[in-house]
């Protein structure tokens, strides 16, 4: 059995017509509405039975407390799963479920073997989405290695199987744009992880390098803390508590280990590797660190939703005098990111403290007050969202809308009072007294993965050259050509030694391959046929434009260099930091 379980705002759904024969008559045809429900979309599948059934109803319980909903939606989605069960014992699992569940919750069960339409609107805490899977006895591991008789060539089949199916994607959907343009592709041998090609690759290190010199000038440290730790740290953190369904196990000399879902624990062992004073404050600890999350493989979705991702974190620990700046200097990152070099209008939203949270409510008041006066100091768009905050702390989250008018929520800051407490953080102040510092977690792309899905769509692929895999391609006009443009290409390198250029040199015409270049996004196309020799000039075309002819040498290296170093100019150029 599979299930996503979504804790919601609201939920609204309609049965439109039969999809089984064995669907039951609807008592009630017209759209029905549930507010602040807890979600949980189902597939049952061959082999369950009355065990997993019980580890199901008990889940959906716990997981129900604990965000504190008194309404459950049983919602039947056979896409969570290719091994489905027979409708008929789906239909009566599902019937059994909702009796043990309506004991403590008020349980609507969505129409069983019908279309049907929904909305819902998920809130953004750490418990709103999580998936889980329920075997049945017969396909629990016990732990021993057996022998197999397996065909390693019928395997290579399987393996080579993979294949984007792009009947229902949009033309600009960023899968089919990392297909087209040779920037990444998935397999089945890793669910939800990403196989970066070259060029897919160089646009992710490029995020990256645009981001550190931005971690420089607002004094962070990089660190970098490993993918797999003893469950006693998660213990400590409290994921194991509240995550453990969502997390990689594995084990090693009879203990258990995980692969981390976030960064922040790791981050807070770092801390804690020597004593610390105010005068250290604040400090700022930033990772690209990858960490891995169980995702059920029905609500996979190219690069937005993964299993293997990169999140561009940051810890900052500061004194509770040190809070406003702090807060000051991230909304200023924010602004450099997504207004002045990607060009994307931006809100913010404030979520404040939920029913169930930790901590002290003068704490609670106090952190809330200081984001919202950093908010209206910031002179952004913000509206607030009462209740909606993590457990341990209020947080601010970023909301961007790209070309198409979508909304995306991006980057997030959190104020959490929690997890230096569990860890015994501590700072020793002026007076010599050991104090626990406010702890910041922050991250601007939020995924990198996710963001570089948002930009391709965004830019339907054209990116700036900055950023761009395919900077220049030099073309031939015929063969005589060839010469004079290995030249300008060797002299191009000299000047720019990083830049990333192709040639082509194939024996088509040049219409065929100027429409290639195009095609693949590059950002600056140039042909040098006899006249652009004679006249030591260039035919330049710039992506989607019409050609220029005559252009000097020197005019376009400068043009690059300038277009190359925009980010960089940008920074050296920024005031008041």
């Amino acid at each position: 059995m599979k299930i996503v379980t979504l804790h919601c705002d609201y939920i609204r759904f309609k049965a439109l017509k039969k999809a089984l024969k064995v669907a039951e008559e609807l008592k009630e045809k017209g759209e029905i509405e549930v507010k602040e429900p807890l979600v949980v979309l189902t597939a049952i599948e061959k082999g369950d039975n009355k065990k997993t059934l019980e580890e199901f109803s008990e889940a959906v319980k716990k997981t129900a407390n604990e965000v504190k909903v008194t309404n459950i939606v049983l919602y039947p989605y056979a896409h969570l799963s290719s091994n489905l069960a027979s409708p008929k014992e789906a239909q009566e699992a599902l019937k059994e479920a909702e009796k043990f569940l309506k004991k403590e919750f008020k349980v609507q069960m969505a129409p069983f073997g019908y279309y049907k339409s929904f909305e819902l609107k998920v809130k953004g805490h750490p418990l709103s989405e999580l998936s889980k899977e329920f075997k049945s006895s017969s396909e629990s591991e016990s732990g021993e290695l057996k022998e197999e008789n397996y065909s390693p060539e019928k395997l290579l089949k399987e393996i080579s199987r993979a294949k984007l199916d792009t009947s229902k994607l949009r033309d600009n959907d960023h899968r089919i744009l990392g297909q087209n343009l040779d920037l990444f592709s998935f397999n089945e041998v890793s669910p939800g992880s990403v196989f970066w090609h070259h060029n897919g690759w160089t646009i992710y290190k490029e995020l990256i390098n645009f981001l550190r010199p931005l971690l420089r000038k607002f004094d962070y440290e990089e660190i970098a803390t490993p993918q797999i730790f003893n469950n006693n740290l998660w213990k400590v953190s409290g994921h194991w508590e509240h995550y453990r369904n969502n997390m990689f196990l594995t084990k090693y000399e009879k203990r258990e280990f995980s692969a981390k879902p976030m960064n922040c624990p790791g981050c807070m062992l770092v801390y804690k590797t020597k004593p610390r004073s105010h005068k250290d404050l604040p400090l700022r600890l930033a990772e690209f660190g990858v960490v891995h999350r169980k995702e059920l493989s029905g609500v996979l979705a190219g690069l937005f939703r993964v299993i293997r991702f990169t999140q561009d974190d940051a810890h900052i620990f500061c004194t509770k005098k040190q809070l406003a700046n702090e807060m000051k200097n991230l909304f200023r990152l924010v602004d450099i990111i997504y207004k002045d070099t990607f060009g994307f209008n931006y809100s913010l939203e404030l979520s404040t403290r939920p029913k169930k949270y930790l901590g002290d409510k003068k704490d609670w008041d106090y952190k809330e007050k200081v984001l919202e006066e950093a908010l209206k100091k910031a002179k952004v768009k913000y509206k607030i969202n009462k209740g909606d905050g993590a457990f341990y702390g209020p947080k601010i989250d970023l909301h961007i809308k790209d070309s198409l008018g979508r909304s995306w929520q991006c980057a997030t800051i959190q104020l959490d009072m929690q997890m230096p407490k569990r860890f015994g953080i501590t700072y020793t102040d002026e007076k010599g007294k050991k104090q626990t510092p406010l702890l910041v977690h922050r991250a601007l792309f939020g995924s990198l993965e996710r963001f570089i899905g948002i930009l391709l769509e965004h830019l339907n692929g054209s990116l700036p050259l900055w950023l761009s895999p395919r900077q220049v391609r030099v073309i031939n006009l015929t063969e005589r050509n060839k010469t004079a443009c290995e030249k300008f290409i060797k002299e191009l390198k000299e000047e720019i030694p990083d830049i990333r250029l192709e040639a082509d040199f194939r024996s088509e015409t040049v219409q065929s391959k100027i429409r290639n270049s195009e095609m693949m996004k590059t950002n600056y196309t140039i042909v040098i046929g006899d006249k652009e020799e004679e006249s030591n000039t260039l035919a330049v075309r710039s992506k989607g434009k019409k050609p220029k002819f005559g252009i000097k040498k020197s005019d376009l290296i400068k043009k690059l260099k300038l277009e190359i170093l925009e980010p960089n100019i940008r920074l050296k150029d920024t005031k008041n930091l």
